[in-house]
């Protein structure tokens, strides 16, 4: 039995869902109004105790088990819910060898210690003449206390060592100071105050544990004008992104995470309702943040100021990227990077310019209408670039139209999507007034084919392998296994539920999240090409799940697949996962027959008649199934 599921063996979803959703019992299940959108009419969303799983049939119509309700509703990823929910059933995920468990102890007592430093520094923002004038200077950007407050920002004091007189008056000694990066030492010997009269803004990683600071000055000479903690065992700023503790809910519900340059640009809009704004803290975004930030969203607007987007850094972003990334500095925008990363990642990035001489704080408080516009109409990278060479260049000169071209399609050719590279190529021949054929012959090569992977045929099953059980659960799992043995099978079923006019796999496939989260990672398996599939996949796997995923691989690549005796082992994996969608279908019409037998009961209507549209579309969808199946099982018997 692995981690979840003793997890789920232990926790029931019911008590789950009912710490934040009334419910209301009804036959065997449970209905109430989905915590993830507005609606105070009609109860469409339904636990199902049997399965322990959930469903809303409204606004969001999506589902998922105990792990994907927990997620949705905190906003964490899968391994922040794996182990809050761990700790409420009592459910050990490993052992920490007694190093290890130092390490964690040693990090716990550092992160005791800035906390006592953010109670100093909120108390001398609050309490203290001195702290007025960094107080003053939060109204004057128009913060609340409210805000002020949510972010806990303080004041440290223009003087050499009265944090330490603070910190050591309570028993924390000068070693500790050093190693939460509270205080510097002095050539001479001793140690002095790091921050000294400047704002302070505590900095969280994205589980809302205390890192490091960041300090502001409040006198213009004073340099630099931002102090950030130095590296730590828990601050390392190319890994954390500030504000990401506040934003990672919205940024899920919204799907969209915008990168702002400062602390004051995170504050300003979440104060004014937009709280999906996260900073990397005024240096270039690192392959670390990029990954982090994909946890909960792969869409990523940044907001730049126009000195940052302009011509100059537009030029500087064709250099490579790892050369920006090891950059430290203002942030910079790199368009040849950012190109890079969107391929990997499979993400959606785009960039909006500032108003010159506007910060997203000013924008925001003052014209809430006009920050939503900006982000809303943020433009594709390759967009932002030719529009920002040809704003500022002469496009009827032919040497210039040549030049705008060289440094554009480089970064066309990097877009991976056929259509979305000719898209592109038309947009930047109608801005250069060229016939688009001579940007076809001026792109190195022509179009960029992507590569192919060979296929290597797969072993048959065995005769004897027994049948499958008729637990929903095992097939997923046969099914995830094979996956995580091979990813390039995904190719194979792809193709041939292609020839079937059926969608292609996703991971919603899968009913439970841990296997959703595998197949995720089988999937950036096969979307990047610096390592072998199989060997990314094993590299990544969760700890938790490595015995049940991996050893077991070891052991018999195709575990207990028990699918169709005689068959081989791809037709067998086309057949389960026909089966396993043939099964999802039947239980959403047992679901959505259900919540229509409660509400004709109770004497409501199905407003526009929405479930009756459901059910008829899974109906339609069973039937195409049904087809598929049975050309699938002829198919195996010849």
């Amino acid at each position: 039995m692995t981690a979840v599921d003793e997890i789920k063996a232990r926790l029931d979803i019911v008590d789950i869902v009912s710490e934040t959703v009334k419910l209301r019992h009804s036959g065997k299940n449970y209905t109430g109004f989905c915590p993830f959108h507005t609606n105070t009419k009609t109860p469409a969303f339904v636990v199902f105790p049997d399965s322990q799983t959930w469903r809303c049939f409204g606004q969001c119509n999506e589902g998922g088990d105990l792990f994907s309700f927990v997620m949705k509703r905190e906003g964490w990823d899968f391994q922040e819910t794996l182990r809050n929910l761990s700790d409420r059933a009592g459910v050990t995920l490993h052992e920490y060898t007694p190093e290890q468990q130092e390490k964690v102890e040693e990090n716990e007592h550092l992160r005791e210690v800035l906390s006592m430093a953010v109670t100093f520094f909120q108390h001398q923002l609050r309490n203290t003449p001195a702290g007025k004038e960094a107080l003053d200077y939060l109204y004057s950007r128009k913060l609340t206390d409210e805000t002020i407050n949510d972010f806990a920002l303080g004041y440290a004091p223009d003087s050499w060592d009265a944090l330490t007189q603070y910190m050591t008056s309570r028993n924390i000694s000068q070693q500790d100071l050093l190693d939460a990066g509270l205080v510097s030492e002095r050539d001479s010997g001793g140690i002095y105050d790091k921050f000294r009269h400047r704002l302070i803004i505590p900095i969280r990683d994205a589980r809302g544990q205390m890192a490091g600071f960041g300090g502001r000055v409040l006198r213009k000479d004073d340099i630099p004008k931002y102090l950030n903690s130095p590296k730590t065992a828990l601050f390392d700023k190319g890994r954390l992104l500030y504000g990401l503790d506040m934003a990672r809910r919205e940024i899920r519900a919204r799907d969209q995470v915008v990168i702002v340059e400062g602390y004051l640009d995170v504050i300003g809009p979440y104060q004014a309702g937009f709280k999906n704004c996260v900073s990397p803290m005024g240096t270039a975004l690192t392959e670390d943040q990029f990954r982090l930030i994909k946890h909960y969203s792969r869409k990523i607007v940044l907001a730049l100021d126009p000195d940052a987007a302009g011509e100059k850094a537009t030029l500087r972003g064709l250099q490579t990227a790892r050369e920006v990334m090891d950059r430290e500095g203002d942030l910079v925008f790199d368009a040849r990077g950012l190109m890079q990363v969107e391929g990997r990642l499979k993400a959606d990035i785009r960039v909006t310019t500032l108003p010159d001489g506007l910060d997203p704080d000013e924008i925001v408080l003052e014209d809430p209408e006009l920050w939503d516009k900006l982000v809303r109409e943020a433009k594709p990278v390759v967009v932002h670039v030719m529009e920002t060479l040809a704003a500022h260049a002469d496009v009827d000169d032919p040497k210039t139209k040549e030049q705008i071209a060289n440094q554009v399609l480089p970064l066309i050719e990097d877009v991976k999507g056929s259509v979305e590279r000719e898209a592109y190529r038309q947009r930047l021949a109608r801005i250069l007034k060229v016939d688009e054929r001579a940007l076809v012959r001026q792109a190195p090569g022509g179009a960029a084919r992507p590569r192919r992977r060979s296929y290597r045929q797969m072993p048959e099953l065995s005769a004897a392998a027994p049948h499958l059980t008729s637990d929903h659960r095992q097939l997923e799992e046969s099914c995830i296994k094979a996956l995580v043995c091979d990813p390039t099978l995904v190719h194979f079923v792809d193709r041939t539920l292609r020839e079937l006019e059926l969608a292609c796999l996703h991971q919603d496939d899968f009913s439970q999240t841990d296997f959703k989260e595998l197949f995720k990672l089988v999937n950036g398996a096969l979307e990047q090409d610096a390592e072998d599939p199989a060997s990314y996949v094993r590299e990544r796997v969760p700890e938790e799940m490595q015995e049940a995923f991996l050893i077991e691989a070891d052991q018999n690549p195709y575990p207990d697949w028990r699918l169709q005796p005689n068959a081989p082992i791809l037709e067998s994996l086309l057949n389960a996962f026909l089966r396993l969608r043939r099964i999802r279908v039947d239980e959403s019409l047992e679901q959505i027959t259900f919540l229509q037998t409660q509400k004709a009961e109770e004497g409501e209507e199905d407003p526009a008649k929405d479930l009756g549209r459901l059910a008829l579309e899974f109906i339609q969808a069973r039937a195409k199934l049904d087809r598929a199946l049975q050309l699938s099982n002829s198919q195996g018997k010849q």
